[in-house]
């Protein structure tokens, strides 16, 4: 008889399945055949309505199609992982028992002891040495902070609430020259500048002005400015009070000022009011006069700050 038959015969028995005896899995996985099933269901639809969004996308549908074949396909696919690692994965907590991490009361004695001796011999001069620490590492922040403050540029002082008009400035235009009583006819309209701050570094675009002559003889815009536009010439700022920009043209037959950005408009014979738009306030007015040779100039700087609202002012007319 030879070996093979007296070889006992092997029966294969199937493997259990791990998951009907895993006490941390939920009632649900007890059927994973189920479970499983459900999740390669749910992961289906999700391929269908993504490959639609493909579908849709290629052929330019309308865009509810769009985002609802994404929002679907995305939501199935997200629904369908948390399905499977809810169900099919074990969940803790997990305990695995290890030894005891401390050290003995022995081991730490002798650790103290030697920190003690090395202490003692090594650094004998810890004041000073943690002393020069804090000295260093405070010198470093306050060092630290000169280039920050240094690329905030110059302190800004009062520049946001004052232009470069003065009592007696002779207005000139883009050019540097003067404005004359007859420059401008009757409907005229050009932007005028402080002497000696056109295209300088110490010019300021607030200081920007629009001058219109709207008639030939003197008249007031509000009450208590009746002497500010002589011969029928006025003049407000060019900084638009909705965002700052340049309100530069001139509705002659309305008498309206325009900013071009936003269309805010300003009534030149009542004060600048804003009579359309978004501006919030009138535009600020410069109070003008004519010097001993008929040019004009001015009786004082701007009496409010200039161009949009900030913190010290309210957004009020």
């Amino acid at each position: 008889m030879s070996d093979d038959q007296h070889e006992p015969t092997r029966t294969k028995v199937p493997m259990p399945i791990a998951a009907f005896d895993d006490p941390h899995l939920g009632d649900a996985a007890r059927n994973p055949q189920r479970v499983e099933a459900i999740v390669g269901g749910i992961f289906v639809l999700a391929i269908i309505f993504i490959a639609g969004f493909g579908a849709a996308y290629w052929q330019n549908w309308d865009p509810w199609i769009l985002g609802g074949t994404i929002g679907a396909g995305l939501f199935l696919l997200g629904f369908g992982l948390t399905a499977w690692g809810k169900y099919l994965m074990p969940q803790g907590p997990f305990v695995e028992e290890r030894h005891v991490l401390a050290s003995s009361t022995e081991e730490r004695d002798l650790m103290s002891a030697a920190l003690v001796e090395r202490t003692a011999v090594v650094v004998k001069r810890r004041k000073l040495l943690g002393g020069l620490f804090a000295l260093g590492a405070g010198i470093f922040g306050v060092v630290a902070m000169f280039p920050l403050l240094r690329s905030l540029g110059p302190v800004p002082g009062d520049t946001l609430a004052v232009t470069n008009w003065r009592k007696g400035t002779t207005l000139v235009d883009s050019n540097g020259r003067p404005v004359h009583q007859e420059t401008l006819v009757v409907g005229g309209i050009m932007t005028v500048y402080p002497r000696g701050r056109v295209n300088t570094d110490e010019g300021q675009a607030t200081d920007q002005t629009v001058l219109i002559r709207v008639q030939r003889t003197e008249f007031t815009t509000v009450p208590g400015r009746e002497t500010w536009a002589p011969a029928g010439y006025v003049a407000y700022s060019k900084a638009c009070t909705h965002l700052g920009c340049p309100v530069g043209l001139y509705e002659t037959e309305l008498e309206l000022l325009v900013c071009p950005c936003h269309q805010s408009m300003f009534n030149v014979r009542n004060g600048a009011v804003p009579q359309f738009g978004p501006a919030p306030r009138p535009l600020p007015q410069l109070p003008l006069m004519f010097d001993a040779n008929g040019y004009l100039a001015a009786q004082a700087g701007y009496d409010q700050p200039v161009g949009p609202g900030y913190w010290t002012r309210s957004n009020t007319t």
